[in-house]
């Protein structure tokens, strides 16, 4: 079928202009109607995806299902999928119906709160699909709207703070990328990616302010990039607005947040910094690793001394995707590979620790750690469940989580071993908050009166977490089944990458 990437892309926003349109009231029935068309869209578009899936050619390195027509004069609305993105969307389509799911207990502006997550959907899956620059950052950007609502209007007491916050840097650091767009177009006059990543932009040493810049232009244009993705991920040190905006997010944005948008500042290294600015890419490979090593260590220090557990386990999401930075930049096959991985992985373990956290906030409300203790005794289902996720964030092998970071560490050692002994301490220290976290909220006697008759998990909210527990064990004991998708687009991506940069060592 020939559109089926704009179907995947646009099916939900059809599902949101319904609802905008047709759905009329406010009262309950309205509410249900508004989850079950939501959670039909997004299992739809996911059923939908599965197709691209099942004809995509492994083999193939380049981009397949390609949909190219004209947009706007001088501009493309081009769309295509390779080895790299395929697991992006399936991921995403994957997640959306479960985070629907979970969002069955609300009930204030259902209506709305569907139709934002819906749009939600299409932008960031137009992220990952988009083939043309400035599709790209239309819909880079434009996913910054419904999160920045989901916050502001259904989060906690101070949603608008964690909102505007959320908001600000994200788009601040996309300004410069901006710009480094306008630049790339002057320079090969196409907006096309598939282009932009053959076309050699200049590397000649230049001085600019005074400064001798060693890479020249490249250089330059991967900084501004670097600014945008690097707070998308987010790495130290501009991390914090990561802690805030999921303490204060419901738990659905939570888990679209850390599963799905942190993916897409990994995404956009892999599609535009690694391809298109090799030398500049290499030039400050030394600082990147850096930086992703004190975010590492740092982070998973700060999340041992949290009392809120959602503030421990957005800790948790930057020490993790640390290792996706170290996995990118360090340019080889075993690297790349876990850093895809790596992002895979987290997206199925960070969504369920944020669901663990949603069951009990349901019951309680409340998120600090101190409140709970000896939930085994009552809920041992969700004891399992929570201690099964915890174990799989932790790296246990025989889970996903231990794979990505398995290959991330052998990637860099192959690279700088001082940074892998460094970052390798962050295995030590995410056992400990992983840990130290479960042994207060899931063990001990149960001494707390507010606990005395908590429930244990419904049959929903088992369902919700079934597909995760599964995935996050058959990536764990069979990671070939990601491994062999993006192996070949890697292996193109890494000689291209090393041809370039050995070319500018050479001169």
């Amino acid at each position: 079928m020939t559109y089926l990437l704009s179907i995947i892309i646009f099916l939900p926003a059809v599902a949101a202009a319904i609802l905008a349109l047709f759905l009329r009231g406010s009262n309950e029935a309205t509410a249900n109607n508004a989850k079950w068309l939501a959670l039909i869209a997004t299992t739809a578009t996911f059923i939908v995806s599965l197709f691209v899936l099942k004809g995509f050619d492994a083999a193939n390195p380049g981009f397949q299902f390609v949909e190219e027509a004209s947009w706007i004069v001088g501009l493309k609305y081009k769309l295509g999928v390779d080895g790299i993105s395929i697991l992006f969307v399936m991921l995403t389509t994957f997640l959306m119906p479960i985070t629907i799911l979970s969002c069955w207990g609300v009930t204030d502006r259902v209506k709305e709160y569907m139709i934002a997550f819906l749009l939600l959907e299409t932008l960031m899956l137009g992220v990952f699909l988009a083939l043309d620059l400035v599709l790209f950052y239309l819909f880079f950007e434009a996913g910054l709207i419904p999160m920045f609502l989901i916050i502001g209007i259904w989060g906690g007491k101070d949603r608008i703070y964690a909102a505007f916050k959320f908001f600000l840097y994200t788009f601040l650091g996309s300004v410069l990328m901006l710009v480094a767009m306008i630049a790339m177009y002057w320079a090969a006059k196409t907006t096309d990616i598939p282009t932009l990543m053959a076309f050699k932009f200049d590397s000649a040493p230049m001085v600019l302010l005074g400064m001798s810049i060693t890479g020249g232009v490249q250089t330059l244009l991967f900084l501004a990039f670097f600014a945008s993705f690097a707070v998308k991920v987010p790495m130290w040190p501009v991390h914090t607005w990561l802690p805030d905006a999921h303490v204060q997010a419901p738990t659905a944005g939570s888990v679209v947040l850390a599963a799905i948008m942190l993916k897409m500042g990994g995404y956009g290294f892999l599609r535009f910094s690694l391809p298109m600015f090799p030398v500049g890419a290499e030039v400050l490979s030394t600082l990147v690793f850096w930086m992703s090593a004190i975010a590492i260590v740092y982070t998973s220090l700060v999340a041992l001394a949290q009392s809120d557990m959602k503030k421990l386990i957005a800790y948790s999401s930057v020490a993790h995707m640390g290792y996706v930075t170290l996995g990118i930049f360090s340019a080889n096959q075993q690297g790349v590979d876990g850093a895809i991985f790596q992002m895979i992985s987290h997206g199925f373990i960070s969504g369920a620790m944020f669901l663990c956290v949603g069951v009990i906030y349901d019951r309680m409300h409340t998120r600090e750690i101190d409140a709970y203790g000896g939930l085994v005794n009552r809920m041992p289902a969700y004891a399992l469940v929570f201690m099964f996720f915890t174990m799989a964030n932790v790296g246990l092998p025989g889970t996903s989580g231990f794979v990505g970071e398995f290959l991330v560490l052998a990637g860099i050692f192959q690279v700088n071993t001082w940074v892998a002994a460094v970052a390798t301490s962050g295995v030590i220290l995410s056992a400990a908050y992983g840990l130290y976290l479960y042994r207060r909220v899931a063990f001990g006697a149960l001494v707390k009166e507010a606990l005395a008759t908590i429930q244990d998990m419904s049959r929903r909210e088992r369902a919700i977490f079934a597909p995760l527990i599964v995935m996050t064990l058959l990536l764990g004991v069979y990671p070939a089944l990601v491994l062999d998708i993006i192996g070949p687009s890697v292996k193109a991506l890494v000689e291209n990458y090393q041809t370039a940069v050995t070319a500018f060592a050479a001169n």
